[in-house]
């Protein structure tokens, strides 16, 4: 049988690790695995929650060389904790925490005494075949999956990586190397935890097999990352998401130097993979891949959008990807992502494994993504992505952080044959109000929660309308002091479905047009006309006015932030412009709802009342002449 060994290191006295800014040799790491081995109790499976990187990856190899399995989901929630039980009933928590809670037999990693002097260790050689992990996927999706990895599996994936980003020692930085880097010994300063694939590849197996050093720490706030980033010496690898490295680029303190930093866990802007590289002077590879194939292609951000295989790797649509004797369908059959299934197989990969994501193939080695297959959203007839969704409501000046949210469809009662139905209207009722009963029913809604403290409602959706399409406006659209994202950035499907539930002091939804008790509105929506809007021009020289429909445009917008509606296809029964408003005056706009669902507005310039109107409901009967909200946009637009 094949094996590998345990550390790749060249020498005992070779630094594997810095601990709180001090080094740590191969020799004194081997002592430490072979010290917590041989104090480990009784039980298969491990589950190491250790917070600091050292005794976690002292702990992964103490198990390894036992013969024990580690579990490592990315969460540490209860029912986490009760599925792991539940799936190795010999499970120990191993942890490093004075207050450990865990529902599980618990193990606190022991630290050593007084330093002992000890000779060379020989590296322990493990099968090619020994199961190290089960690691489980993030729940972003629904529930986490256990995916089987082995030691020879692992070895030849970090192998493929580190000689990609020329971090392997045999690597030639001409030869292929995204990051063109010299070889030598790099430390791994990562944001992210060991427990999570992206991070137990990229902070804790890279320095065992590649041969470098790593942190101890997790830093997370962008205080922490400097700190780090000058507590260890030259040459330093950043190992990172973007939503860690969007906060420390948020400020504007100088930022040390890296030789190379890494991203991976969501899409990353390249206006952000630039500034980031301006900033931290080195290059950054972003990181393709998942739970189930591991790290599978790279690229440099900032120059382009391709990413390239690993070495060996393959990405196939063909019926025979996936083998002879397997289920065809999900590879030729083009659903509603509008492609087929991608496979990838050949390297490190022991079985062919269907992509979750939208591949554009353009050869054998190069590709384009179009978003994850379960990110791709249909309504009225319309597709989009919610990556392309975050993408746009994240850039929007003023937005800290953003995510939509599309809702569980509820199945239809009448089958299959009444979807189709239901299908066939929304497609011939494209770009009308598709929670129009006359256009197939109600149908499911985007939602957005987002934190942006300085923008109001009104502003921050007028922005978004100049960004998507009208059909994928959230309603409801949230505003939160913060997304409880997990600690490599991601929020579980779970996690933003209780968030979404939770809509305290909300007005009804769309799809519950009655409102017969509401009352009017107790604090006044407010926006300002900024003076170089572009209808002000000409409106009039000298003395510039907002005109009457710029006025429309604005006071809609803020009437469906604070009732969670769209506007477009209502009727304006009726408008009166009062007064002047001019450019950067503050207008407030109050309301009222009446039973038959109409909605009486006034706008006000301090006491002096500017404008008034009413709006109508989509089903109540308008005087043909009348014009509709949308209108009204498209006007206000021109």
């Amino acid at each position: 049988m094949s094996s590998y060994p345990l550390l790749f290191h060249p020498a005992p006295g070779r630094t594997i690790a810095w601990r709180d800014g001090a080094p740590v040799s191969v020799r004194t790491f081997l002592a430490d695995v072979a010290r917590v081995a041989a104090a480990l109790p009784a039980g298969g499976h491990v589950f190491n929650v250790c917070v600091d990187r050292y005794r976690f990856a002292v702990g992964l190899c103490a198990a390894l060389v036992g013969g024990r399995i580690s579990l490592l989901p990315s969460t540490q929630t209860p029912e986490m904790v009760r599925q792991l039980a539940s799936f190795a009933p010999d499970t120990f928590c191993l942890h490093d925490a004075a207050d450990c809670t865990i529902d599980l037999p618990r193990f606190r990693f022991p630290e050593p005494g007084a330093p002992d002097a000890h000779d060379d260790i020989a590296v322990p050689q493990i099968d090619a075949a020994q199961v190290v992990a089960y690691v489980f996927t993030s729940g972003s999706t629904g529930t986490p999956v256990p995916h089987r990895k082995t030691w020879g599996l692992l070895v030849r994936c970090v192998r493929a990586a580190a000689e990609r980003l020329g971090l392997a020692a045999d690597s030639d930085p001409d030869g292929g190397s995204d990051a063109g880097l010299d070889t030598g010994t790099y430390t791994l300063i990562g944001t992210v935890p060991a427990q999570h694939m992206y991070g137990f590849e990229s902070t804790v197996l890279l320095a065992l097999i590649g041969g470098l050093a790593f942190s101890n720490r997790q830093p997370f706030y962008p205080a922490d990352v400097r700190a780090e980033l000058e507590a260890v010496p030259a040459p330093r690898v950043l190992v990172t998401t973007p939503v860690h490295l969007r906060a420390l680029l948020a400020t504007d303190r100088a930022l040390p130097g890296a030789s190379l930093v890494l991203s991976a866990t969501a899409p990353l802007p390249p206006t952000l993979a630039r500034e980031a590289e301006a900033r931290l002077a080195a290059p950054l590879i972003e990181i393709y891949g998942s739970t189930e194939t591991g790290q599978i292609a790279t690229r440099r951000t900032a120059q382009g959008d391709p990413w390239r295989l690993l070495a060996g790797v393959r990405l196939d649509t063909s019926p025979q990807a996936h083998g002879d004797g397997q289920d065809n369908r999900a590879s030729n059959e083009a659903g509603d992502d509008g492609g087929p299934c991608a496979w990838a197989s050949g390297g490190h990969i022991e079985e062919p494994v269907p992509m979750g994501d939208a591949i554009e193939l353009l050869d054998d080695s190069h590709f384009l993504l179009h978003g994850r297959k379960t990110d791709l959203v249909n309504i009225a007839g319309k597709r989009t992505s919610l990556a392309y969704l975050n993408y746009q409501l994240n850039a929007i000046p003023g937005v800290e952080d953003g995510v939509f949210y599309m809702p569980d469809e509820a199945p239809s009662p009448a089958g299959a044959a009444a979807d189709t139905d239901a299908a066939a209207k929304l497609d011939n009722c494209a770009g009308n109000n598709v929670d129009n009963p006359a256009c197939g029913g109600p149908v499911a809604r985007l939602a957005a929660l987002v934190v942006a403290p300085q923008l109001s409602a009104a502003d921050l959706l007028h922005a978004l309308r100049e960004r998507i399409d009208a059909a994928f406006m959230p309603r409801p659209l949230r505003f939160v002091e913060t997304l409880p994202r997990n600690a490599t950035g991601k929020l579980p499907r779970d996690v933003l479905a209780t968030l979404v539930a939770q809509r305290p002091n909300e007005a009804q939804p769309e799809t519950q047009p009655a409102q017969e008790n509401a009352a009017s509105n107790t604090a006044p929506l407010t926006f300002t006309i900024p003076a170089d809007h572009p209808a002000l021009p000409g409106h009039f020289p000298g003395q510039p006015i907002v005109p009457g429909v710029v006025l429309l445009d604005h006071a809609l917008m803020a009437l469906g932030a604070a009732l969670n509606r769209s506007f477009d296809r209502c009727r304006i029964n009726s408008a009166k412009f009062l007064s002047p408003a001019a450019p950067g005056e503050t207008l407030d706009v109050g309301f009222e709802s009446t039973a038959s669902g109409a909605i009486r507005f006034t706008v006000r310039a301090g006491q002096r009342e500017v404008a008034s109107g009413v709006l109508s409901a989509p089903d109540v009967p308008n005087a043909p002449d009348a014009p509709d909200a949308a209108q009204a946009h498209g006007a206000a637009r021109t």
